[in-house]
């Protein structure tokens, strides 16, 4: 918890509370490497990725050559009764086995859509290496978000026991000045009920924190310890580039959404083209090898044979009820889907890069603000105290500025966490979200 300073009581009161972060606590960095290896969602996209991989040797193996081998035994009980007579054949029943196999070759000269085939693989792994890199930069946001929520909510905790202090001592104050007849019981009550109040909001604090912590045990698979906090190296940056348009031609080039959208619109087309295909010839080479073997036969002898076999197989489609024209059909309607699928994937990250721009510089405007609203508060609240003692101002001034100033600096440390969130949505949004980005917002981590 960062250092107030307000009044001695309240200071000391904070500084009570605030324990510096032990060196063994959990920095942004540890806590997204443990995320890597534990989150089942990025577990999960690593297997997708891994399964997106082999569309391309699936689509190679329609390019190369097929053998197969197959083999047989039979046990034969032929009955043959001829009619007349004949000194080349008589009448009876022969019983014998008979076994073979062969091996049949055959390798695709021209097959129009096997080809097409193939050149969809590459954009399939084209697709699936976008998809795990947009997965890779969601962890990235995931693992941020939910740290900087614990941190938050922990920030939270810690101000209403602070500001439960505080007003305890006003509580205190406000009994005495009654006693000795310098103070109405109103002031009392007030100071009560303010204490009672915050009492409530601590309690619905520390829930909050338990939620927060167990959001970011689904990533890391452990119970959150000690997490290192924003310490007073935090500085706010200014955007490079600074011109908004810059990040949304940069977010239309590496946006992982976009590029998953495009690779979608180029299947969409070669799919029209591996349909109509389907009109075109075949054209493959052919080999086959086999051997058979009987012991028996129906003049009563065995026989022993080899085949060999060499040639080319053309294949011409001529009419299979329509089916291929329709599948035509459907595939340019895909093709069209996928076509305004992509301008809408543009617009929208178009739409979040402008976003995620206005929230860094927003953000680093709401931060200045806030922090000169601090410092206005401690003031307020001084002035507030020494008003009090002069008999210029009321145990309910007293109360009204100590809210003021929680209220501020709660909504200061938001805007710092929501300032880094906005930075690193920005560089997703962009399309250039590393690990590097997210160890730089962990350099401000004390």
């Amino acid at each position: 918890m960062r250092a107030m300073t307000i009044t001695k009581s309240f200071f000391f009161a904070l500084m009570a509370l605030s324990v510096a972060s032990p060196a063994g606590a959990a920095d942004l960095l540890e806590t997204y490497h443990a995320a890597q290896s534990q989150d089942a969602v990025f577990a999960a996209a690593r297997a997708t990725h891994r399964a997106g991989q082999e569309k391309l040797p699936q689509g190679r193996s329609l390019l190369l050559p097929s053998v197969n081998l197959s083999a047989n035994t039979t046990y034969n009980d032929n009955s043959v009764q001829y009619s007349g007579t004949s000194p080349l054949a008589s009448s009876g029943t022969s019983r014998f086995n008979s076994h073979g196999y062969g091996v049949n070759l055959t390798q695709p000269l021209f097959r129009q859509q096997n080809w097409m085939t193939y050149t969809e693989a590459e954009l399939q792994v084209a697709q699936a290496d976008a998809q795990f890199n947009g997965a890779e930069q969601d962890l990235i946001l995931r693992v941020a978000q939910a740290y900087f929520d614990v941190l938050i909510a922990q920030d939270n905790v810690q101000l209403a026991e602070a500001q439960k202090t505080a007003i305890a001592e006003q509580l205190e104050q406000a009994k005495r000045n009654f006693e000795v007849g310098t103070a109405t019981i109103t002031d009392t009550y007030e100071a009560q009920a303010r204490y009672d109040l915050v009492d409530a909001q601590e309690i619905a604090a520390q829930s909050n924190l338990e939620v927060k912590k167990r959001t970011l045990q689904l990533l890391t698979n452990a119970k959150p310890g000690d997490l290192r906090q924003l310490g007073q190296q935090f500085k706010l940056e200014p955007l490079q580039p600074v011109d908004m348009e810059k990040w949304v031609d940069e977010a239309q080039q590496h946006n992982s959404q976009l590029a998953v959208a495009q690779a979608a619109a180029e299947l969409a087309g070669k799919e029209v083209a591996r349909n109509r295909g389907g009109h075109y010839p075949t054209l493959d080479l052919v080999a086959n090898y086999s051997e058979n073997f009987a012991n028996g036969g129906s003049l009563g002898v065995g026989s022993d044979s080899r085949n060999t076999t060499v040639g080319v197989q053309l294949s011409v489609p001529l009419f299979q009820g329509g089916a291929t024209q329709s599948r035509v059909r459907e595939a340019e309607a895909n093709r069209d889907r996928a076509g305004e699928e992509l301008e809408t994937a543009r617009r929208n990250v178009a739409l979040q890069t402008r976003q995620a721009y206005l929230g860094v510089v927003n953000g680093i405007a709401q931060v200045k603000a806030l922090q000169q609203a601090l410092k206005s508060s401690e003031s307020l609240l001084e002035a507030s105290k020494l008003g009090q003692e002069v008999g210029v101002r009321t145990n309910l001034d007293v109360l009204n500025a100590q809210q003021q100033l929680y209220s501020t600096r709660r909504d200061l440390y938001q805007a710092e966490y929501n300032y880094l969130i906005s930075q690193l949505k920005l560089k997703a949004a962009a399309g250039t979200l590393a690990e590097d980005d997210l160890a730089k917002v962990n350099q401000a981590l004390h």
